[in-house]
């Protein structure tokens, strides 16, 4: 994704004890060290909070990923032209789903955009452009890649903060350790939500008393909209509120293809914009 660039300020913001967390062991710029810093880690994961059987679940068997960390080093902003990247992204073939999922699942929205005043066609667009509508989750192991970028000493802080974030989504029950897969930096889910991100924003959309973003559309839709709400969206202000949508994603060019889709979604609706 993609979301690591939005997210990087927002983070370590907002979730306690966890933003703050620094492990005994240092960082380290190669994989010397990795494994007394894991084991430190877990110690350190136990002593913040989390139940001793989730950090040794989530630390086990865990590897520096010296692929990660090329990546990590080597990521460039968005290249593509406005044109290139909707052609990628937000396709007509796309346009056409969001459609039939509104239209089958008009309740929900309605019932979303009530609560949360956001409205379908933006929720539709980034549901859509992040995952396919969950069909595209990443299949990496979050603790993995969590654990080489939070030992990495490039943004330790803020990578052992989404480390605890995410042990800390299985301790309360969010989601199981087998749903722990996601993209390269940690993000999980239909809406690819780093975990502090998750905690701090997605929210029981169906009413089965857990925040599932990896199985429950309807928990999606509505943490989508919550998040949009929390940054600034206006209901009825049009598509184009780029001031939310640098919050999703700092890449103008991302923002434009969301908003783009959105009027898209809307044309020969009453929210059209």
């Amino acid at each position: 994704m993609r979301r690591i660039n939005s997210l990087l300020a927002a983070a370590i913001l907002g979730t306690g004890a966890l933003s703050s967390a620094a492990s005994a062991a240092p960082c380290g710029n190669n994989g010397e060290g990795f494994a007394a810093w894991v084991q430190d880690f877990q110690q350190e994961a136990v002593s913040r909070g989390i139940s001793p059987r989730v950090a040794q679940a989530a630390l086990t068997g865990v590897t520096y990923d010296r692929s990660l960390i090329a990546y990590d080093r080597t990521q460039r902003p968005f290249k593509l032209t406005l044109e290139q990247f909707i052609a990628k992204r937000a396709p007509a073939s796309l346009i056409s789903q969001a459609k039939s999922r509104w239209a089958k699942n008009r309740a929900l929205f309605d019932r979303v955009e009530r609560q949360y005043g956001v409205e379908a066609p933006v929720i539709l667009a980034i549901w859509g452009m992040e995952t396919a509508f969950g069909a595209i989750q990443g299949k990496k192991n979050v603790f993995n890649g969590l654990a080489t970028l939070a030992y990495d000493c490039r943004r330790t802080e803020m990578f052992q903060a989404e480390l605890l974030g995410a042990m800390q989504l299985v301790d309360r029950g969010d989601l199981t350790m087998g749903e722990m897969r996601g993209a390269e930096h940690g993000e999980i889910g239909q809406a690819q939500f780093l975990p502090t991100s998750y905690l701090k924003y997605a929210v029981d959309g169906d009413g089965d008393g857990r925040r599932d973003m990896v199985r429950s559309s309807a928990d999606t839709v509505a943490s989508i909209a919550n998040y949009l709400r929390a940054h600034g969206w206006r209901q009825g202000a049009g598509f184009d509120q780029y001031g939310p949508l640098s919050e999703w994603n700092k890449a103008s060019v991302y923002q434009k293809a969301i908003a783009y889709a959105a009027n898209k979604i809307a044309e020969g609706s009453s929210a059209a914009r």
